[in-house]
């Protein structure tokens, strides 16, 4: 498939933490412009997949209750528009923590409740407890539905898209010559500063970062194309530097507490090409 005009991209429907909008909006060039099935194994909002709106895609991330949300707008997006609704009249503090204790049966309910969360917690943040239970707290974002949503839309391009609940490794193997693999994995980007070091490596290890990185060369050896960010780190570039093109990318940085700490971070866009 070619990539489409820049004008007629569609918008991802959840924020999420390394979201990659910035990506779309910077680097959006450094994609093929060909290629056949794409490939997105760290889906998070997906912010890449509704740029690009491929015909044919297979998605995955290890969290379950995304996967299934994108699977609700796929299958019934007016049922979870529905709800969304009714939860956009009702909002508030205490409606707000009625909501992360339920337990929905129903599909559709779950991913409105994923969806409302997302939009109405602090700051998009998503966190489990050891049980694995939601619990950020409230923010203070009001809006539950917003003028840029169109989960019909949203349904339509994830018609022609595979959504599984993976590891990367399994999804990785999939891709064929001359599809697309985009591979954004977990990482934060001051994780050798200020105790991060600590949360990095549970939320993606360095085994998992080495174990990514011999899928990427396997799939490159098999003609795959290859587009990944990670952390820009010593030990990120010396991993890659051998098999990949490396880029340093600047962004900036919105998921700190405080505004006065947020600021730009450094990242590396990672190609075959």
């Amino acid at each position: 498939m070619s990539i489409p005009n820049t004008q007629e991209q569609s918008l991802p429907f959840l924020k999420w933490a390394g979201g990659k909008r910035w990506f779309v909006s910077r680097y959006f060039e450094i994609i093929p412009a060909h290629f056949g099935r794409y490939f997105e194994p760290f889906l998070g909002s997906g912010a890449l997949f509704f740029a690009l709106r491929p015909s044919e895609a297979v998605l995955s991330d290890l969290n379950a209750n995304l996967i299934e949300t994108f699977s609700a707008i796929k299958e019934n997006w007016e049922a979870v528009t529905s709800v969304l609704r009714m939860y956009h009249r009702l909002h508030s503090t205490a409606f707000y923590y009625q909501i992360r204790n339920s337990r929905p049966r129903a599909k559709a309910m779950r991913a409105a409740k994923f969806i409302y969360l997302n939009r109405t917690c602090w700051n998009g943040l998503y966190r489990v407890n050891v049980r694995g239970q939601f619990n950020v707290p409230v923010g203070t974002k009001k809006n539950v539905l917003l003028d840029s949503d169109d989960f019909c839309r949203a349904s339509i391009l994830l018609k022609g898209a595979s959504l599984i609940a993976s590891d990367f490794a399994s999804v990785i193997s999939r891709a064929r010559p001359g599809d697309l693999v985009f591979a954004d994995p977990p990482y934060v980007t001051a994780h050798s500063q200020n105790g991060f070091l600590k949360y990095n490596e549970k939320l993606f290890s360095w085994d998992d970062q080495v174990r990514l990185m011999e899928c990427l060369r396997n799939a490159n050896k098999n003609g795959v194309q290859i587009v990944a960010t990670n952390a820009d780190t010593p030990s990120i570039r010396k991993l890659y530097e051998k098999s990949f093109r490396i880029r340093a990318a600047t962004r900036s940085s919105v998921i700190a507490a405080s505004p006065a700490r947020r600021g730009t971070s450094n990242e590396l866009v990672i190609t075959n090409w």
